[in-house]
């Protein structure tokens, strides 16, 4: 029933969201930075590692990062042993994991965005005297930011409507772990659907807004510029 609504779930997912946004921004950025203006020969070999999580069914990579954080792997055993760090099953892992699976949502936008950057203006930067740092927070930046605002947004909304990963890796822990789509899947497990609905609807609309944010902001950007 609507009297027993429970909004933790949501709140889990929008702080897991949250986190998972602001890491991806500061790894994505020098990443997307590179990628955008390297010629090197490795650049489809990391444009396609950074792409995976596209195309590999979340219970594929939702098993290897288990693994990857469990005790049974060098990495999760040295967190436990070192600093008695668990990265599986707790919010910790859930972080992790949503940023492997967000990767390329934010990536591919900020990639696009650099690439789209009028050259001249950069090389003009450069032979004023300034460096890469400061090319990209005053010049690049500032110049893409339809591109940026996607990037933040539908990898925030992507990290919301997350459900494959987020489960193998953090289960469905009441207060820490149960995120939204965890919750609506075991709302459909044990046929409630009419909490089913609501969960549903509730996403449904977030995901809504979220994109039509992004349209009529875009939108507003070309009208600018005259696009």
């Amino acid at each position: 029933m609507i009297e027993n609504f429970d909004f933790e779930p949501f709140l889990i997912s929008f702080k897991l969201a949250f986190f998972t946004t602001v890491i991806l921004f500061i790894i994505a950025l020098p990443l997307s930075w590179y990628l955008s203006q390297t010629k090197s020969k490795y650049k489809p070999f990391i444009e396609a590692i950074t792409a995976l999580p596209i195309v590999l069914p979340p219970s594929v990579l939702g098993f290897y990062i288990l693994w990857a954080l469990s005790y049974n792997s060098p990495i999760g055993s040295f967190f436990e042993e070192t600093f008695g760090i668990k990265l599986v099953f707790n919010f910790t892992g859930l972080v992790i994991a949503s940023c492997f699976y967000s990767l390329p949502f934010m990536v591919q936008p900020l990639q696009s965005g650099f690439e789209s950057l009028n050259k001249n203006m950069l090389e003009a930067s450069f032979v004023a005297g300034k460096g890469k740092i400061e090319t990209i927070f005053k010049i690049a930046i500032p110049n893409i930011k339809p591109a940026l605002l996607t990037a933040i947004i539908v990898t925030f909304a992507h990290t919301v409507g997350e459900f494959g990963v987020v489960l193998m890796v953090g289960g469905s822990i009441p207060g820490e772990t149960k995120v939204a789509s965890v919750a609506i899947y075991e709302f459909v497990e044990i046929m409630d659907y009419t909490q089913a609905h609501i969960y549903s609807g509730i996403m449904i609309v977030i995901s809504f807004l979220v994109l039509l944010s992004v349209y009529i902001f875009n939108q507003k950007q070309n009208k600018k510029f005259g696009i």
